[in-house]
């Protein structure tokens, strides 16, 4: 008889023997505490997901309020009155030493130049775009591509705004709200 190999004695029946039952019992664990792992992984997920999107509501929210701020300071700015304008066209003819003019022809000069300038509208619709942004706000749900709509409206009517602005002061107000603009235009790219 020749010496007994490993090989040999692993291949008789009983020297080795497999519990499939422990290794479906552990194969049925492993797969059960899987199952919890993604569960608990997935609702944690969720659930950040949504405190980040009450984060990002809160500041867009606050975003379109100082957009309707400013857009009020823009309404509410005395230079935008037509006597303001016709005031400043005096004195820039006074520098130019036309101090002779007929004041009709100055008034009616001014009134021209204030009607250039008018940003009624711009205004009007900034006040209409932030009464959809916060009904917007309000329905929640997918806005994000609404939203991102809206933000490009904004950045219209402030360059619109800026644009026509007469004076230094509603200068300064056009480019506050086309900062904000652009803030609340990045932060609408999150949403969904």
């Amino acid at each position: 008889v020749a010496p007994a190999t490993l090989d040999g004695l692993l291949g008789v029946r009983g020297v080795i023997e497999s519990d499939d039952e422990a290794a479906s019992m552990e194969t049925e664990a492993f797969a059960r505490d899987l199952a919890e792992g993604v569960v608990r992984v997935v609702a944690d997920l969720v659930e950040a997901r949504r405190a980040e999107g009450r984060q990002l509501a809160d500041i867009v929210t606050a975003q379109v309020d100082r957009i309707a701020a400013l857009t009020q300071a823009a309404e509410d700015n005395p230079a935008r009155k037509p006597e303001a304008v016709r005031a400043r066209l005096a004195a820039s003819i006074a520098a130019l030493g036309g101090t002779n003019l007929d004041p009709e022809r100055l008034h009616q000069e001014a009134m021209l130049l204030a009607g250039k300038a008018d940003v009624r509208e711009e205004l009007d619709r900034l006040h209409a775009h932030v009464a959809s942004a916060r009904e917007l706000l309000a329905a929640g749900g997918a806005i994000g591509r609404r939203l991102d709509f809206l933000a490009q409206e904004f950045g219209r009517e402030a360059n619109t705004l800026c644009a026509k602005a007469n004076d230094i002061s509603l200068s300064r107000i056009g480019l506050d709200l086309k900062a904000v603009v652009e803030q609340f235009r990045e932060q609408v790219q999150n949403i969904e």
